[in-house]
């Protein structure tokens, strides 16, 4: 099917007004990690508005919207749960009643991530008003606990829903440029142990805490050799918090232990990571254990889902044809050449073709260092560019595998 550009970027613009109330509308509902109940709802009730036809919650809450009936199952993904709001002071306006100028949306959400969201709903709307259905079935998703634990929600939609898309396209901000990756990253717990005593006379306990000093400066030292890839960059290690056991503040503590926030590049995984730290003579030293932290905290639906606390790194070549799919329709969309890059943090994408290798894409409003950030913002152009983008992707992407099985 050969398509007709001009339409779909006057179609986005038209409904620039409308992706806009329905952001703020999201906005307005706090929907925290395992707390995302009634913005699903908000969505499931754009959507079939808006004219999808089918829309459904799974045993996890993620909200799921159909649209078509062809042999190609493409996914769209947004995460619709969000970080907290931290400090109040820092923010400039209500984080949830938000704000509207000509250009932008504030509010807690509105990059990270429902701006990706809205986007996504109304290049449905689009789809159906220009009839773009094809060989293929949409699968519009937006996912819970992703701010939580990554990937988790498409482990549970993959391996319980048994759904498995012949691509996902993730929406996570990425200035409307294209994203073909990220680093993977893993969850790590270091413990000591010592023996505690008076803390008069420390010399007859032995102090966890100053088993875990040595460990520490090394830890920092590891960071610098870590792996380099030249595409996503190096590897890298920060300890990010901090935990005791002391029979009191007059005790020598019995116990240590601290948290690593491990990216991982190219070619790193669990089993090395985890090999690199045991191999520090300071956690041999102090016979320290080593272990990857588990997630298990319950849906708001109350569904347990355990999983490791490890996310695999991704790339998507760029020869790809969903790759290729995406830029096509990036220069017939706005005619110039769209920047292809990577994303500094993690996204469903360490489940999706990370764990499955289900080919992702990235594409989104907003901006990635408005995320976790006060006086958060998206802009309505980028909606606008956004939803244009998911409208024509589907029938790019068919063209792209159509013209190389022909080949």
């Amino acid at each position: 099917m050969k398509l007709n550009m001009i339409e779909i970027l006057q179609k986005a613009q038209a409904y620039r007004d409308d992706m806009t109330r329905f952001l703020r509308n999201m906005i307005k509902i706090p929907s925290e990690s395992c707390h995302e109940a009634a913005v699903v709802q908000c969505i499931k009730t754009e959507m079939e508005k808006v004219g999808f036809d089918r829309v459904e919650i799974d045993p996890m809450g993620n909200v799921m919207g159909w649209i078509g009936h062809g042999k190609h199952l493409i996914a769209m993904d947004a995460h619709i749960d969000t970080v907290g709001i931290g400090e109040i002071k820092l923010w400039n306006f209500d984080p949830y009643e938000g704000y509207e100028d000509d250009k932008t949306i504030g509010g807690r959400g509105g990059s990270d991530q429902e701006g990706g969201m809205a986007s996504m709903v109304y290049a449905g709307k689009i789809i159906k008003d220009l009839r773009l259905e094809d060989d293929y079935t949409l699968l519009i998703t937006g996912t819970v606990q992703e701010e939580d634990c990554d990937g988790l929600c498409w482990q549970y939609i993959i391996e319980k829903d048994q759904i498995r898309p012949e691509f996902v396209v993730i929406t996570e901000p990425t200035s409307c440029r294209i994203y073909r990756g990220h680093r993977g990253r893993m969850e790590i717990q270091v413990s000591t142990m010592g023996v505690s005593c008076h803390g008069s006379a420390p010399e007859r306990g032995e102090n966890a805490i100053f088993k875990m000093a040595p460990i520490l400066s090394e830890l920092e030292e590891l960071h610098k050799h870590l792996a380099d890839d030249k595409f996503l960059g190096k590897g890298s290690l920060t300890v990010s918090e901090i935990f005791y056991s002391s029979p009191s503040r007059c005790a020598v503590a019995d116990g240590c232990s601290v948290s690593i926030d491990r990216r991982l590049t190219v070619g790193e995984t669990a089993e090395s990571a985890i090999a690199e730290i045991l191999a520090l003579p300071s956690v041999t030293k102090a016979n320290a254990t080593v272990n990857m932290y588990e997630y298990a905290r319950p849906a708001y639906t109350g569904l347990v889902y355990p999983t490791k606390s490890y996310f695999p790194t991704w790339v998507l070549e760029k020869d790809h044809p969903v790759c290729q799919a995406a830029i096509e329709s990036y220069r017939q969309l706005f005619k110039r050449e769209p920047i292809v890059d990577k994303w500094t943090f993690s996204t469903n994408g360490v489940s999706i073709m990370g764990r499955f290798g289900i080919p992702c894409i990235g594409f989104g409003p907003g901006n990635e260092e408005e995320a976790h950030a006060p006086n958060e913002k998206t802009f309505k152009a980028d909606l606008v560019m956004a939803a244009a983008m998911y409208a024509a992707m589907p029938i790019m992407y068919l063209n792209q595998i159509n013209h190389r099985e022909e080949k």
